[in-house]
C-alpha cells in the first residue's frame, strides 16, 4: 500500500464521503464516486480499480433483514438434524462392508440449508411450480436426516444408507434414477451441478419468454463447494448467467476453505478470488464472511486495523486459527498489531472460540438469502464462510483430513452431544442411536408448519407428466417414400423431419432445436427465420444478411437454442429441456444436434448425468463416422461415439442409413418417451454424405426399432451355385455393403442377404437380456436373441462392416449363429476423400468382398486361391500399413 503523505487531507476526503452517505445515501455516494472516476481517467490517471471488497460481509448490520422465526427452536431442530446425519454415517460404518459416507461437508453447510428450508425453498403448489435446488452431493446425509425428523424417512431406511441393491436403502448421493420421487438432480460429479443449474435457469427464462410455462417467482438454487469451483464446468458458464441477467439463479458457495486433501487456496483467499470472478462476470455478489459475534469488534475497529489484518491473512492460516485453538488465534491474529491485541484484552478464550463464521450464523444467512431473492437484473452468488467438520472439535474442525472423517471416538461424540444439546446419556451414546421427537412435539410441528407455508416437504421430484399425443408415422410420409432418385444426406432428411415436427399443431411448440454453433453445417439455417434464435433481450441490431431469405434472426420468443461453441453448455441446456416434464410439468422434446466427435467424447459425464436425471430427448450426432467427414482429419472423425453411448444404460443409440429409418426411430422414440413416459433418451447419428434415399420396405418398422432387418437379397446368376453369405452394414457403410453384395453375386456367384443394422447396441442388449434369462431359467425353453432369430435359418458366414471401431460390431458376436467377421475403423482418423478413407480403414466394398470370400474359404466352400486372386483384382496389398498401427 502506498504511503499516505498527507493523512489530514485523506481524513477530510473520507469524512466528506461519510457525510455524503449519511445525508444522501449510498446510491448517491456511488454515483459521485463513479463520476469522479470518469473524470480522473480523462487525464490518464491510473486508478487502482478493484472488483474485490474487503474481507467482511457485503451487507452492513444496519441493512440486514431480520429473520422472523424462532431462533432457539430452529437451532434445536438443526442440532437434531446434525446428530441424525452423523449417526447415520457412523452406524453404517459400524456394520460390515465399510460403506463409507461423508459427514464433514454437511456439518459445514447445515445452517445454509436450514435457513433455506425454513424460509426460502418453495416446494410448489397449485399456483406455481417448485424451486429447483442443486444440493451439494456430499451433504446428502443431512438431507435424509431432515426428512427423518419430518417422518418422510423411517429408521430402517436410515440404517440402509448406501445399501441400495435390495431397493430399501437410501442412495449414497442425490440420484434421481435410484430415488425418483425424492432427488431432483444428480450433483456429486463435481462441476456438473453448477453448469446444469445455470442452463436450467436459462431454459426457465426460455419457456417463460415463449409463454409455454409461467415461471414467475421460481428460483434455481445451486449449492457449491469452494473446492468444486476448480472444476472448469463450475465457472465456465457464469458469464452466460451474467450476460442474460438470470435473476432467477442463486449460487450459494460453501466456503469451508477445504478441498478433499487440504486447503482450497492455502496461500490465498478463495472467497476474495471468487468475488472477483463472479462480479467480473456480471453477478450480484454477497459475502457472508463473519457472524454477528464479530459485529461489536468491527464497531470498535475505528482505524481499520482489524480489517487490515483480516485482509492480510491467507486461508491456510485462517484454518489454523480454528484448528489450533484460542491461544493460537490470540497470539497470531489479535497479536499481529498492538491495537488489535488491545481490542482483544477483554475477550476470554471462550469468547474467541465463539467468534463465528458467517455461514454458521442464521441471522447473517437469512439476510443474504432475503436480499438475493429480492435482487433483480443479475444472478446472485452468496459466498458463505464456514468450517468443514463444524462441531467435531479439535479432532475434526478445519483439519486437512476432515473430508474422509467417518468415525468418531466416544469423547468427541460426548462433546458433540453436549454442544448441540442431544438428549442422550453416556450409555445410550455407545450405540449412536437416532433421535426423533414424537410427531406432536414442538420441534416436528414447527418444521411442518414452516414447510406448509412453502408448499410442503422438500426434496421431492415429479416422476412423470401428462402423456402427449404423438403423431403417427404417416406424418413423415415424404421420408418413408424415399427421395425419388434425388441424392440427399440423412442430415438433410433429419432437418426436414424437424421442420415437419415444428409445424405439427399437437407438439410443434414443444420441439426445441439445440445447436452449439453449427446450424449452417447441418443445413438448419432455414429455421433461423422460421423459428428464430432465442435470446433474452431480442435482436437489438439489423443482421448483415437481413436481405437474404435465411437471415440470422434472434428473438426473445425464438424457438432455437444456439449455445455458441460450447458443447457442455448445449448439453446442459438439452438436459434442462429433457427434464422439463419433471421440473415444469411441461414436456419439451429437445433435439441437440452436434458434431458426433464432440458429443459423447467431450461431454460423456453429462451424458451419464442425463441418464441419472431420467432425461428424455434426442441427441443427434452429425457428420458421424470415421470416413464420412472428408477433409477434416484426425480430431474431427468419430469412430467410437456409439461405443461410448453404450455405456449409458438408458441411452438408445442408432446408426440409421436411410431417411425412413430415421423417421421410424424418431417417431417410436417420441412415443416411448412422451406417450409411454419411459425414462430413456436417444443418440442417433446422421451423415452429410449424399445418396439416393430408398422407400421403406414393407413391414420393416419392427426390425428398424429392434436393431436390424433384411434390406435386400442379391442372387447369383449361376443357378447351380450354393454359395451364400449374410452381410451386415450400418449408417454410412451400408451402401458399401450393398455394392459388395452385387460384386459377390456377379463376379463370385455368392448369393447375399443384406441386413441394415440400425443399432448394434440394441442388438447386444437384447442378446444379453436373453442370455441372462436363459441362465436363470434352465428348466424352460431358451429365449432366442433377436440377432439369432434373424440369422439362424440363413446359410453362410456373417460379415459386418461399419464406420466405427470393430468393438461396435463385435458386441453381438456371442449371438451370431455362424462364423462372424467384423470390419471397422480402428486407429486415428485421416484427412482424405471418403473413398480413400474407406480403403485406408479397410471397410469399403472390396474389403467386404475379401472378408466374405475368406470366410467361405475358411469353411472349405471355395479355394483360398480365389481370395488371393480377388485381392489382386481389387489392388489390395497384403503388406500395406496397418491402420491399427497409428
Amino acid at each position: 500500500m502506498q504511503e499516505d503523505i498527507d493523512p489530514i487531507e485523506t481524513r477530510e476526503w473520507l469524512e466528506s464521503l461519510e457525510s455524503l452517505i449519511e445525508n444522501e445515501g449510498i446510491e448517491r455516494a456511488a454515483y459521485i464516486l463513479t463520476r469522479l472516476s470518469e473524470r480522473a481517467t480523462r487525464d490518464g490517471t491510473q486508478l487502482p480499480y478493484s472488483i474485490i471488497t474487503p474481507y467482511r460481509n457485503t451487507i452492513p448490520v444496519t441493512r440486514e433483514s431480520r429473520m422472523p422465526g424462532d431462533l432457539f427452536m430452529e437451532r434445536r431442530i438443526r442440532s437434531l438434524i446434525r446428530w441424525n446425519a452423523l449417526a447415520m454415517v457412523l452406524r453404517a460404518n459400524k456394520r460390515p462392508g465399510d460403506l463409507g459416507g461423508h459427514i464433514s461437508t454437511f456439518s459445514s453447510i447445515a445452517t445454509l440449508y436450514d435457513v433455506g428450508f425454513n424460509y426460502f425453498f418453495h416446494a410448489g403448489n397449485e399456483e406455481r411450480e417448485a424451486d429447483l435446488i442443486y444440493l451439494q452431493g456430499h451433504s446428502s446425509p443431512g438431507i435424509y436426516a431432515r426428512s427423518f425428523l419430518e417422518g418422510r424417512i423411517e429408521e430402517n431406511q436410515m440404517d440402509n444408507f448406501r445399501n441400495e441393491v435390495d431397493g430399501e436403502g437410501l442412495s449414497s448421493y442425490p440420484h434421481p434414477w435410484l430415488m425418483p420421487d425424492y432427488w431432483q438432480f444428480p450433483t456429486v460429479s463435481m462441476g456438473l451441478g453448477p453448469m446444469q443449474a445455470i442452463y436450467q435457469a436459462h431454459v426457465m427464462k426460455y419457456v417463460q419468454s415463449r409463454e409455454l410455462v409461467k415461471t414467475d417467482g421460481r428460483k434455481v438454487w445451486c449449492f457449491v463447494g469452494d473446492g468444486e469451483t476448480d472444476e472448469p464446468e463450475t465457472l465456465g458458464s457464469i458469464a452466460l448467467a451474467g450476460r442474460e441477467k438470470l435473476d432467477n439463479l442463486i449460487f450459494v458457495v460453501n466456503c469451508n476453505l477445504q478441498r478433499l486433501d487440504g486447503p482450497v487456496r492455502g496461500n490465498g483467499k478463495i472467497i476474495q478470488e471468487l468475488e472477483g470472478v463472479f462480479r467480473g462476470a456480471g453477478w450480484n455478489v454477497i459475502k457472508v464472511v463473519w457472524g454477528r459475534l464479530w459485529d461489536p469488534l468491527f464497531e470498535k475497529d475505528s482505524n481499520g486495523i482489524m480489517q487490515r489484518a483480516m485482509d492480510e491473512f491467507v486461508d491456510g492460516e485462517m484454518q489454523n486459527f480454528r484448528s489450533n485453538g484460542p491461544a493460537y488465534t490470540r497470539q497470531h491474529f489479535f497479536g499481529r498489531y498492538p491495537e488489535l491485541a488491545k481490542m482483544a484484552e477483554s475477550l476470554t478464550d471462550e469468547d474467541i472460540v465463539r467468534l463465528n463464521r458467517g455461514g454458521h450464523d442464521p441471522y447473517k444467512v437469512y439476510a443474504a438469502y432475503h436480499q438475493a431473492v429480492k435482487h433483480t437484473g443479475q444472478p446472485t452468488v452468496i459466498l458463505a464462510h464456514t468450517i468443514k467438520g463444524y462441531g467435531f472439535g479439535r479432532s475434526g474442525e478445519a483439519q486437512n483430513t476432515t473430508h474422509s472423517l467417518k468415525k468418531l471416538d466416544i469423547e468427541t461424540l460426548q462433546k458433540f452431544r453436549d454442544r448441540f444439546g442431544i438428549p442422550l446419556n453416556d450409555e445410550e451414546l455407545k450405540d449412536v442411536p437416532y433421535y426423533r421427537p414424537s410427531p406432536d412435539s414442538p420441534e416436528v410441528l414447527y418444521m411442518k408448519k414452516r414447510r406448509e407455508q412453502l408448499g410442503g416437504f422438500y426434496p421431492k421430484r415429479r416422476k412423470d407428466s401428462r402423456p402427449l399425443t404423438i403423431p403417427d408415422l404417416s406424418l413423415f410420409e415424404n421420408q418413408l417414400q424415399g427421395s425419388n432418385e434425388r441424392e440427399i444426406s440423412t442430415t438433410m432428411a433429419f432437418v426436414r423431419i424437424l421442420s415437419t415436427l415444428t409445424k405439427d399443431k399437437r407438439i410443434g411448440k414443444r420441439i426445441v432445436p439445440i445447436v452449439p454453433d453449427e446450424a449452417r453445417t447441418f443445413g438448419m439455417e432455414g429455421m433461423f427465420r422460421q423459428l428464430g434464435i432465442y435470446t433474452s433481450e431480442g435482436q437489438k441490431y439489423v443482421p448483415n444478411d437481413r436481405d437474404q431469405v435465411m437471415y440470422y434472426r434472434e428473438d426473445k420468443a425464438g424457438q432455437i437454442l444456439e449455445e455458441g461453441i460450447n458443447e457442455a453448455g448445449a448439453m446442459s441446456a438439452w438436459i434442462a429441456c429433457g427434464t422439463s416434464y419433471s421440473t415444469n410439468d411441461y414436456p419439451l422434446i429437445p433435439f441437440y444436434i452436434f458434431y458426433s466427435m464432440f458429443g459423447f467424447q467431450r461431454t460423456g459425464d453429462l451424458a451419464w448425468a442425463a441418464g441419472d436425471s431420467r432425461c428424455r430427448g434426442f441427441l443427434m450426432g452429425g457428420t458421424s463416422g470415421r470416413t464420412t467427414l472428408n477433409g477434416e482429419g484426425l480430431q474431427h472423425q468419430d469412430g467410437h461415439s456409439h461405443v461410448l453411448a453404450s455405456t449409458v444404460p438408458n441411452c438408445l443409440a442408432y446408426d440409421p442409413a436411410f431417411a425412413y429409418e430415421l423417421a421410424v426411430i424418431i417417431q417410436d422414440g417420441m412415443r416411448r418417451m412422451y406417450q409411454e413416459n419411459e425414462s430413456i433418451y436417444y443418440y442417433i447419428t446422421i451423415m452429410n454424405e449424399n445418396y439416393v434415399q430408398p422407400a421403406m420396405p414393407e413391414g420393416a418398422e419392427k426390425g428398424i426399432v429392434r436393431g436390424m432387418y433384411c434390406l435386400e437379397e442379391t442372387s447369383s446368376a449361376q443357378a447351380d451355385s450354393k454359395l451364400q453369405a449374410q452381410l451386415l452394414g450400418s449408417g454410412a457403410i451400408l451402401n458399401e455393403v450393398r455394392a459388395a453384395a452385387k460384386i459377390l453375386a456377379e463376379q463370385f456367384a455368392v448369393s447375399c442377404r443384406v441386413w441394415s443394422v440400425t443399432s448394434f447396441n440394441e442388438l447386444a442388449r437384447d442378446g444379453q437380456h436373453k442370455q441372462r434369462w436363459n441362465l436363470l431359467h434352465p428348466d424352460e425353453t431358451p429365449q432366442v436373441p433377436f440377432v439369432a432369430e434373424c440369422l439362424q435359418d440363413r446359410a453362410g458366414p456373417v460379415i459386418a462392416s461399419t464406420d466405427y471401431i470393430r468393438l461396435y460390431g463385435e458386441q453381438i458376436r456371442a449371438f451370431v449363429p455362424s462364423e462372424y467377421t467384423v470390419l471397422g475403423t480402428d486407429g486415428f482418423g485421416r484427412s482424405d476423400t471418403r473413398e480413400k478413407l474407406r480403403q485406408h480403414f479397410e471397410v469399403d466394398r472390396y474389403y467386404v468382398v475379401i472378408a466374405t470370400l475368406n470366410a467361405l474359404a475358411m469353411r472349405g466352400e471355395i479355394e483360398r486361391s480365389i481370395v488371393l486372386d480377388a485381392m489382386r483384382t481389387f489392388n489390395i496389398d497384403r503388406n500395406s500399413a496397418n491402420p491399427l498401427h497409428r
